[in-house]
């Protein structure tokens, strides 16, 4: 297995504003472009050549990867005009594939932090001789994921989407969002239209009689769909909890990248980032949390569980707990935001004007 698909096409609207300027796969975490640990983990696995589908905001990804040999990848790219679904995107790019007919090709989600065997997802669906593999992952709320249920050899038998009542929660594995489907399945999925992998191409394999094998593996899985986990998957990326060979640094308390000033007394713990040229005034707290390029995080300031997008301003003895801050925007002192706040980007919030609790 050397060929990969990646698909990278989506809105990342769950994730605004972080995502306003900027392709969700490309929001930095643990100091790189999401994207960045993805790749060097399918490189890691024998990946060599990998091909992006691309549609929103497309073109900041190939001026930031190029052709991919800085990390010894071959990167092709492929826009979609509109949006195909997950099905339709791997169709999409099915030309730019090298690999024979019945060669594995691994395929994978762009916003999935995942510590997944590859190799061993790749020799499972070998040994079984299955037409598509998936990864498999358990959780303890199914509800928001599609179920698969597998036989005691762990193949298939259904595809069961987003289950709402005790009744339909047969089983609490869900797809992780990786597969490794055999070539010549990707080029029955019909072109030119939006195709759901999970809704229309799973369940009409599985209805035809096509092998369909599950494997489970439950080490690291987070889905960064949303401000909270994205900052979440961040922070265990610094701390070693997720894996990856790209993280910038020595897996710590903190990741401080360079031309970034934190000041002597000021306390970055619980996997916090801060990114380059970002400053961190004096006596501030921050924990848990990623502050991206050229930000300003003042005295005093406290900052835990949160985003702080590039170019923002966080004014002294603020208090951000679970919030996002947007590119450019600008907190005055005094100010207290707590869980699920959102600041758009470029926003202006005055001195002392947002509080949760007493100014006193």
């Amino acid at each position: 297995m050397t060929e990969a698909i990646l698909l990278v096409g989506g809105r990342g609207t769950r994730l605004r504003p972080l995502t306003v300027r900027t392709p969700k796969p490309m929001v930095p975490a643990a100091g790189v472009p999401f994207l960045t640990h993805q790749l060097a983990r399918a490189r890691a696995a024998g990946v060599e050549h990998i091909v992006l589908a691309t549609s929103y905001l497309a073109e900041v990804f190939e001026p930031y990867f190029g052709d991919g040999s800085s990390l010894g990848l071959h990167i092709e790219y492929v826009t979609e005009e509109e949006p195909l679904g997950t099905g339709g995107a791997i169709r999409n790019v099915a030309s730019r594939l090298d690999s024979g007919p019945d060669d594995p090709v691994l395929i994978f989600n762009g916003d999935i932090l995942t510590g997944l065997d590859i190799p061993a997802l790749v020799a499972a669906h070998e040994t079984t001789g299955a037409d598509v593999s998936l990864h498999l992952t358990r959780v303890e709320d199914p509800r928001a994921f599609g179920l698969v249920p597998t036989d005691a050899t762990g193949r298939v038998t259904a595809f069961l989407e987003k289950p709402q009542t005790p009744e339909e929660i047969v089983t609490d594995q869900i797809n992780a969002g990786a597969y490794v489907f055999r070539r010549s399945v990707i080029d029955t999925i019909p072109a030119g239209r939006p195709v759901s992998v999970e809704r229309e191409t799973f369940p009409e394999l599985l209805a035809t009689g096509a092998h369909l094998q599950g494997m489970v593996d439950s080490t690291y899985w987070l889905d960064l769909g949303t401000p909270q986990a994205f900052v979440r998957g961040s922070a265990d990326l610094v701390l070693g909890r997720a894996p990856s060979p790209a993280v910038p640094g020595r897996c710590g308390d903190r990741l401080v990248l360079p031309t970034a000033t934190v000041a002597p007394d000021a306390k970055l713990t619980g996997g916090t980032v801060v990114g380059e040229g970002a400053r961190i005034g004096e006596g501030a707290r921050i924990t848990g949390s990623t502050v991206l390029a050229g930000a300003v995080v003042e005295s005093g300031a406290v900052v835990t569980d949160s985003f702080v997008g590039a170019g923002a301003r966080i004014g002294e003895r603020t208090v951000l707990t679970g919030t996002v801050i947007g590119d450019g925007a600008v907190v005055g002192p005094d100010n207290e935001l707590r869980e699920g706040v959102r600041v758009w980007c470029d926003a202006r919030i005055p001195a002392a004007t947002l509080r949760f609790s007493s100014d006193q």
